[in-house]
């Protein structure tokens, strides 16, 4: 018997450490999405054979080390634009590591569970795991940050499946092909018979998946090819977040973005990118700096899609948004979409009057509230779809906006209170697969970068540098079918939740579940 720590041994647990620090490496900056593959397998082999309790601890164990080593830059980000005692920033940085860490702690316990009761367990394990990504993203207002088929994002071929099962039919197979490597070790090591039709069965999912993604990147592309275009030109500015609500910089920060747009029409596009609170004003309201927009707008004589704050008055109330307005070339507002999905604690404080001593990190505006889910901007004849910030990563919002017809979805986002950590690679990841899922370009403006446009098969292209000014322009294809995703949403991710809460249902009837 080895040494054990909380009923677990310390073997296991380092194995489930091992997990941990294998799933953030699959992610950027390290970026070794080829670790997804097999970075179970050692979690696998810590929860063989031990009781549902003793899983739901080595499960927990792997999510803690994951997502603090994933997350570390929350501290960052609360110390820094939050102002917060560097212990209290560490406080809140372990409440929502310990919260992420239920979910693969839910996950071991039921594999316990179904080892102990199923000969084919392993075959659970995957949908048991894309089941707990999606009830993560909408249980407490939802955070899939980095689900795992998203390390998966610069591997073309093989996410295009996402036009089917969403980034969850991904999660799934790497889940299985770990599930069928730890197997396939264990037995070996055994010298047990391997079940090899199992094994043979995940090869060829997984080479569906790729034979799928080869044919489906062929027809996306000469559909892109067909489709009109547009040129879109992004616009960085690379405002400093420290003097980006101080107005006595306002107006430098309005004569930056104008130098820089006017140095994008040599590429005569048709709509120019500002990114998210690009205007650090109530645009319409603060009529001086509106009309240095406005004029600037009507020198260029072009579309432009720019970042505001604004409200609206009700009676004696005030309600706030974080919007970005369409501008005509003659400097008419044609549009404004405001934001959906707002960050806890930088747009809003939830249960603000049960706890009145937490505040927002940004302090510049009121409590922001919600705008309409789905809402599309109308150029001419075209469709924009815009996400703001937090909201490329949540697969909903963007499929709302191509089944109401969006032909462009465009991301513009701040960034700059990530600094140069992994956060804005990490971030940009996900955004590849809102373009896969519904096979829609995106436009991606950041304020600090990286700023990039997207194709609709998921491709990259011309990512900017972080933390420096500069302009990038490119025809964006405005195309309008609709995937099977975009028409019928996350039927795969709805089955492995009611096939977890089956499990779930099964597990706890046995008054032994814990033994």
């Amino acid at each position: 018997m080895g040494k054990k720590l909380c009923g677990v041994s310390l073997a296991d647990a380092g194995l489930a450490a091992i997990s941990g620090l294998l799933l953030t490496a699959s992610f950027p900056k390290v970026n070794w999405g080829w670790l997804a593959w097999i970075a179970l397998v050692p979690f696998f082999y810590a929860i063989k054979g031990e009781s549902p309790l003793a899983g739901f601890k080595l499960g927990f164990l792997t999510g803690l080390v994951h997502y603090s080593s994933l997350l570390y830059w929350v501290v960052g980000v609360m110390a820094t634009y939050g102002q917060l005692p560097i212990i209290v920033c560490g406080v809140i940085l372990a409440l929502l590591v310990v919260y992420l860490s239920l979910y693969p702690a839910v996950f071991a316990m039921l594999m316990s569970r179904c080892r102990a009761t199923s000969p084919l367990y392993f075959w659970c394990a995957p949908f048991l795991w894309a089941g707990l990504e999606y009830i993560r993203a909408f249980l407490l207002s939802g955070f899939p940050w980095e689900n795992l088929g998203c390390s998966q994002y610069n591997r073309l071929h093989l996410i295009q499946i996402s036009d089917m099962l969403g980034v969850y039919g991904l999660s799934a197979i790497i889940v299985a092909v770990n599930a069928a490597l730890f197997e396939l070790c264990d037995t070996a090591s055994r010298k047990r018979a391997f079940a090899w039709k199992s094994t043979l069965a995940i090869a060829f999912v997984l080479a569906a998946f790729l034979g799928y993604g080869t044919w489906r990147m062929a027809c996306v592309d000469r559909a892109a090819e067909a489709a009109p275009k547009r040129m879109v030109s992004l616009v960085q500015g690379n405002i400093d977040q420290s003097m980006k609500w101080v107005a006595s910089f306002q107006g430098e920060t309005l004569k930056r973005y104008g130098a820089l747009s006017l140095e994008a029409l040599r590429d005569r596009p048709d709509l120019m990118i500002w990114p998210e609170t690009a205007l650090p004003f109530y645009f319409l309201h603060d009529e001086a700096l509106t009309a240095r927009v406005l004029e600037l707008v009507r020198t260029c004589r072009v579309y432009f899609l720019v970042g505001s704050p604004s409200f609206q008055t009700d009676g004696s109330e005030i309600h706030y948004y974080n919007s970005a307005f369409l501008l005509g070339p003659s400097g008419d507002v044609l549009g404004k979409y405001d934001k959906v999905h707002l960050v806890p604690y930088g747009e809003y404080v939830p249960l603000k009057r049960f706890f009145p001593f937490l505040g927002k990190i940004v302090e510049a505006v009121g409590n922001f509230e919600s705008g309409e889910k789905g809402q599309v901007l109308s150029l001419n004849t075209d469709k924009l779809g815009v996400l703001i910030c937090f909201e490329v990563i949540f697969p909903g919002l963007a499929r709302a906006m191509a089944q109401n017809g969006a032909q462009l979805l465009v991301n513009i986002t701040n960034d700059a209170w990530f600094g140069t950590s992994s956060a804005p690679y990490q971030h940009l990841s996900m955004a590849v697969f809102r373009a896969v899922e519904n096979h829609r370009a995106v436009a991606r403006a950041a304020n600090t970068g990286i700023s990039a446009f997207i194709d609709p098969v998921g491709r990259l292209l011309d990512e900017t540098p972080l933390f420096r000014q500069a302009v990038r322009t490119r025809a964006m294809p405005m195309m309008d079918q609709k995937t099977f995703y975009t028409s019928h949403g996350d039927l795969f991710a709805i089955g492995c939740v009611l096939m977890t809460l089956v499990l779930c249902i099964r597990a706890f009837r046995n008054r032994s579940f814990f033994n």
